[in-house]
C-alpha cells in the first residue's frame, strides 16, 4: 500500500506497511522534522521563477521547502519570483543575499494569496509564515520581526529607543546631513534637553558627571553671526567705549589745551584738546569698567583733527591704572602704548588712527576698580613729525568681555 506525505515531505505510513523498514523511514522523517525546525539551505535564485521543491520522504538539500532558514544567493538580472507548493505550511527565516538591484518576491506557486517582496535594495532578513490557509489562494505573511536590519532602510513608528548610539551624523528625510557628531575622547559633559510645560519654553542645559560650572559653546562658522530669529545675539567678546575730548579733564602738570574750533557758523564745531608739537602734554579720563570686562589688556583708537596741512606722523599714547575700593589714587600709571597716525593734509579733517597695541592696566585690575586713563602726545619721540597741534576729538577704547552681563 502506498504511503502518504505531508506538504514538507514527511512520510505518513499506513498500518501494516513497510514491515521491517520502519527504522530507516522513521529516521528520515526525524531528519526532515529537524531541518524544518532549524535547518539551513543556501538556494541560488538565478532565474525566475525559482521553485523550491519538496522531495517526499527525503531529507537534505533536495527537500528545499523543509528548511527553516533559507538564504537566497546568486546574481539576478531581473525582478525574481521564488515559489513554494500550495500545501506547504511553515515558518521561514529568509535572507535575500542575491546580487543585483532587483526585487525578489516569495509566494505560493499559484493563486492570489498574500506574498512577501524584498525591495531592490533590501538585502536583509524576513520572518515569514506560509499559512497554507486556502486550497487555491493561500497566504504568505510577513510577521514583521525582520523589519529592522543592520543594512536595511526602515521606518520606525512608535518605538522607544533606550540609550541609542548614533554614528557620525544625523540625516534628514532627504538624506542630507542635518547634524554632524564629533567624538571627544574621555568626554564628561553633554547637552540635556527637557520639554517645557504649557506656558514654558523647552530647556537646553549643559550637564556633566563631575564639573559644576559648564559653559555652552556655540560657534558660528567663519564670519557667521549667532542669531535668534533674524536678530544677532549679543555675546561676550570685544566691546567699545568712546570718550569724547570734552569728557576728559586736564591734569595740573603739562595739561593739553581745551579749545573750540568753529568750522563755519551753524555747522559742526570741534570740541578738542590741543597737544603741542614740541612739549609732552596730557589729558585724563576715568571709567568704572564694566564687570563683564575680562580684566585683561585694552586697545584704543585716537580720533583727532590736524591744526594745519602737514602730513607728518603724530604719536598719540595711552596708559592706565586701576584703583580698588579703599586704595589710594596716588599710584603710577602703567606702561604707555603709542599709536602712529599721519596728518591728513587738511585742517579740520577728522582722522581716525589705527588700533593700538595692547595696553596693560597697572594696579592688578579687579571688578569695581576705578580706572584712570591718561592720554598724551609723545612729541619728543623721533617718530612724531607732525608740525602742528594734534587736536584730540576723543578716544575709542576697546576691551574684552567674558560674561553675558554686568550683574
Amino acid at each position: 500500500m502506498a504511503s502518504n506525505y505531508t506538504g514538507l515531505g514527511v512520510q505518513l505510513m499506513t498500518t501494516g506497511e513497510k514491515a521491517g523498514l520502519w527504522g530507516g523511514y522513521t529516521n528520515t522523517n526525524w531528519e526532515i522534522i529537524e531541518q524544518t525546525a532549524g535547518g539551513y539551505l543556501s538556494q541560488a535564485i538565478t532565474s525566475t521563477p525559482t521553485t523550491l521543491a519538496v522531495a517526499d520522504g527525503t531529507s537534505g538539500d533536495t527537500n528545499q521547502v523543509a528548511h527553516r532558514v533559507i538564504e537566497f544567493t546568486g546574481s539576478i538580472g531581473e525582478a525574481t519570483i521564488v515559489t513554494i507548493p500550495l500545501d506547504v505550511q511553515q515558518v521561514y527565516i529568509i535572507k535575500n543575499s542575491s546580487s543585483g538591484a532587483y526585487t525578489v518576491q516569495f509566494k505560493y506557486v499559484t493563486g492570489s494569496g498574500g506574498t512577501v517582496t524584498w525591495s531592490a535594495t533590501d538585502k536583509g532578513y524576513k520572518i515569514l509564515y506560509a499559512a497554507a490557509d486556502d486550497v487555491t489562494n493561500p497566504n504568505i505573511i510577513d510577521i514583521g520581526m525582520g523589519d529592522v536590519t543592520l543594512a536595511g532602510t526602515q521606518t520606525l513608528t512608535n518605538k522607544t529607543l533606550t540609550s541609542p548610539k548614533i554614528g557620525t551624523d544625523i540625516l534628514d528625510t532627504g538624506g542630507n546631513e542635518l547634524m554632524k557628531i564629533t567624538v571627544t575622547g574621555s568626554a564628561e559633559n553633554e547637552f540635556t534637553m527637557a520639554a517645557g510645560a504649557s506656558g514654558n519654553g523647552p530647556t537646553l542645559s549643559s550637564t556633566g558627571s563631575s564639573d559644576t560650572n559648564i559653559d555652552i559653546n556655540i560657534n558660528p562658522g567663519g564670519t557667521g553671526v549667532l542669531k535668534s530669529g533674524s536678530a544677532a545675539v549679543k555675546i561676550a567678546g570685544t566691546e567699545t567705549i568712546f570718550i569724547p575730548a570734552n569728557g576728559m579733564y586736564l591734569p595740573t602738570t603739562n595739561p593739553a589745551e581745551a579749545a573750540s574750533v568753529e568750522t563755519t557758523a551753524t555747522r559742526p564745531e570741534l570740541k578738542v584738546l590741543d597737544f603741542d608739537p614740541s612739549t609732552a602734554q596730557y589729558s585724563q579720563f576715568v571709567i568704572a569698567m564694566p564687570k563683564s570686562w575680562n580684566l585683561g589688556t585694552v586697545t584704543f583708537q585716537a580720533f583727532w583733527s590736524p591744526s594745519n596741512t602737514d602730513t607728518g606722523n603724530a604719536l598719540i599714547g595711552l596708559q592706565g591704572v586701576g584703583v580698588a575700593n579703599d586704595d589710594t589714587s596716588d599710584i603710577a600709571f602703567g606702561t604707555a602704548v603709542d599709536v602712529t597716525d599721519a596728518g591728513g593734509g587738511a585742517a579740520e579733517d577728522v582722522l581716525v588712527s589705527p588700533v593700538s597695541g595692547a595696553v596693560t592696566i597697572a594696579g592688578t585690575p579687579a571688578d569695581d576698580d576705578f580706572t584712570y586713563f591718561q592720554v598724551y602726545r609723545n612729541a619728543a619721540a623721533g617718530g612724531d613729525t607732525f608740525t602742528g597741534d594734534v587736536r584730540l576729538l576723543g578716544i575709542k577704547l576697546f576691551y574684552t568681555t567674558d560674561a553675558a552681563n554686568d550683574a
